[in-house]
């Protein structure tokens, strides 16, 4: 059986592959098909437990693959405390950004980021809540209850291995985000750059 953990990320998908390590009769690994195209994107090992939030722009595409033949988890954190860890990303390359600039492409520079990455958070969510709809095989694993969700957890999938040490990596902050709100300077001047490019030609008439 494969199991894969969708996500809006930001809500210990990282400590949820960690914790799988310490299973003996699966694999478990975090985004490791993220290089791949096509099929193989979906090609994962039998047996396999797979941790990644990108997935979640994947559905259709891992219903046609493994349809009710995977067992999935929903893992879910406070929608607030994930928005507010977002935002910490929020200058960063990566898919807060993406999800700004190119799903939400016409709110350009005007949009509040904590907002933003709300919305993000409900989107994604509530992609995973339609893709479960009509699967069987199915959890909800929340983030401020992980041992108690890990052992139902390691229960359903009949896992094999070290449950104490499995339940000691949540108390360890695994891929935190930073401590503050940080600007990636690289590209906010790019971004005000673009900004100046694009509006150029309407200073030069009004000038």
């Amino acid at each position: 059986m494969n199991v894969f953990v969708l996500s809006t990320g930001r809500c210990g998908t990282t400590t949820f592959m960690e914790a799988c390590k310490h299973i003996t009769n699966f694999t478990a690994a975090h985004e490791s098909q993220s290089g791949l195209v096509g099929e193989a994107h979906f090609d994962y090992p039998k047996n396999h437990i797979e941790s990644d939030h990108h997935l979640s722009w994947f559905l259709g595409r891992l219903d046609r693959a493994y349809g009710n033949d995977a067992l999935y988890v929903h893992l879910r954190r406070d929608d607030a405390t994930t928005a507010a860890s977002w935002l910490k990303r929020y200058y960063r390359l990566g898919i807060i950004r993406g999800y700004k600039k190119d799903m939400l492409w016409g709110l350009g520079d005007s949009g509040d980021p904590l907002e933003v990455c709300l919305d993000y958070c409900d989107t994604v969510n509530s992609n995973i809540e339609l893709f479960l709809r009509d699967k069987t095989n199915k959890m909800s694993f929340r983030l401020e209850n992980a041992k108690e969700d890990f052992r139902t957890f390691w229960n359903a999938t009949g896992a094999k291995g070290d449950l104490t040490a499995a339940l000691s990596e949540w108390d360890v902050n695994h891929n935190a985000s930073p401590a503050k709100w940080e600007r990636n300077p690289i590209s906010w001047y790019s971004t005000k750059l673009t900004r100046i490019v694009k509006h150029f030609p309407s200073f030069i008439e009004t000038a």
